[in-house]
Order: structure tokens, then C-alpha cells, then sequence
């Protein structure tokens, strides 16, 4: 019995990062569209989506059997407990993958306004982050999740370089520049939602591994345990 719940946690494990895969997958793809102004792309991600919400009832469905059947204790339960939650973080930052993606149907018949430099750098910040979130938590790698918390700032500062340059160098000078312009602003600020929801991941990592609350308070990342 013990030898087969260890082998469902097994599977829970892949599942969820399998689900951390496919909203890469989706984060990646939503830009690239951008980048393209690839309508059937941006298509693509769009209906992808319905794939991975399915995944996150899955997890969520192991998760519920595993509570009901297995009645875990200590670890084990916190490890169940911690996996429905980010099913949910991940659901939703495929989500977010789905915003960018209608941003770029709303572009698709129009130049873009510059040339895509801090974008994709918060892609790929995205991208690490959301990759490195789910590793600390399968890992129990507590350092990992620190270093998510610590780059949130990064994407907090690169959403705000895109969105001042839009504000000042586009908008206020030319209201005609309004309709490209905030498109790429909303992409700037689902792309820091991603980033957001990782974070929210690692902060619960941290509160797994070391019972301690670091949500809202990153100074406390440098005490000691």
C-alpha cells in the first residue's frame, strides 16, 4: 500500500509538471505571436487553453482522491495540499497567456508601434521564474524559490520601463498612437501577472519547507531560519 501511494505521488508530481510545461509552452508561444502578429499563433494559445484548464481538474481531482483515500499525514499531506494550489497559479498564468494573445488579435491589422526590447525580456524572466518555481517545489529546493521572490522585483521594474515608454514617448504625444499603444501596455502588465503568480508559488515553498511567511515581506528572506 505505502509503495503504491508513493508511486501516485509520483505521478502527481509529473502531472503538475507537465501543466508547468504547457503554460510555458503558452507564455512563449502568446509572445511569439506578438512578435509575428501571427493571428492563427495567438489562435493557437487561445484554444490550447481548454487543454490545460482539463489538466488543472485532473490535478485537482488526484489531489481530492489522494485527501479522500490516503488520508495523509505531516509531509505528505502539505505536499497534496501545496499541489492544488499551484494548479491553480498555473491556470491562471495560462490565462494570462490567453490576454496576451487576444492583446495581439487586436494588433494583428496594424504595424506595430517599435520594435519588441524590454517584452521579450520580461518573456523570458516569465519563463524562468514560472519553470523555476514549479523545480523549487518538486525539488524542495528552499534557495530556488528564493531567487523567484528576489526576480519579482525585475519584472516589476521591466513592466514599468515598457509602460513609461509608452505613456511618454507614444501616448502623450500622439493620441493617434492610442490604439497600438495599449495593447502593448496590457501585454507588459500580464506578463508581470505571470511573474506574480510564480512568486506566489515560491512564497509557498518557502512557507512549506521552513514555516515561514514571506508573502508581502521579502526582507525576511535574508533571516536566518
Amino acid at each position: 500500500m505505502e509503495r503504491h501511494f508513493d508511486t501516485e505521488l509520483a505521478d502527481l508530481k509529473s502531472n503538475i509538471l507537465g501543466m508547468g510545461d504547457l503554460v510555458e509552452e503558452a507564455i512563449i508561444d502568446s509572445v511569439e505571436a506578438l512578435k509575428q502578429l501571427s493571428r492563427s499563433r495567438a489562435q493557437e494559445v487561445i484554444d490550447s487553453d481548454r487543454f490545460i484548464d482539463e489538466q488543472e481538474l485532473k490535478i485537482d481531482e488526484e489531489c481530492l482522491d489522494l485527501l479522500a483515500l490516503r488520508q495523509p499525514m505531516a509531509v505528505d499531506l502539505r505536499f497534496i495540499t501545496m499541489a492544488m494550489k499551484i494548479s491553480t497559479d498555473l491556470e491562471r498564468m495560462a490565462d494570462l497567456a490567453v490576454d496576451i494573445s487576444q492583446r495581439v488579435l487586436e494588433l494583428t491589422d496594424k504595424p506595430l508601434l517599435k520594435p519588441l526590447v524590454d517584452i521579450p525580456k520580461l518573456t523570458l524572466l516569465a519563463q524562468e521564474m514560472t519553470r523555476n518555481s514549479i523545480s523549487s517545489f518538486i525539488n524542495k529546493d528552499a534557495e530556488l524559490a528564493r531567487s523567484v521572490i528576489l526576480n519579482d522585483i525585475k519584472a516589476d521594474n521591466l513592466r514599468d520601463l515598457v509602460q513609461q515608454e509608452l505613456l511618454n514617448d507614444y501616448i502623450s504625444k500622439n493620441k493617434s498612437t492610442i490604439p497600438r499603444a495599449i495593447p502593448l501596455f496590457l501585454v507588459a502588465r500580464h506578463l508581470e501577472r505571470i511573474c506574480d503568480h510564480a512568486t506566489n508559488i515560491a512564497e509557498d515553498v518557502i512557507y512549506w519547507l521552513e514555516a515561514r511567511v514571506v508573502k508581502h515581506h521579502p526582507e525576511k528572506l535574508d533571516q536566518n531560519v
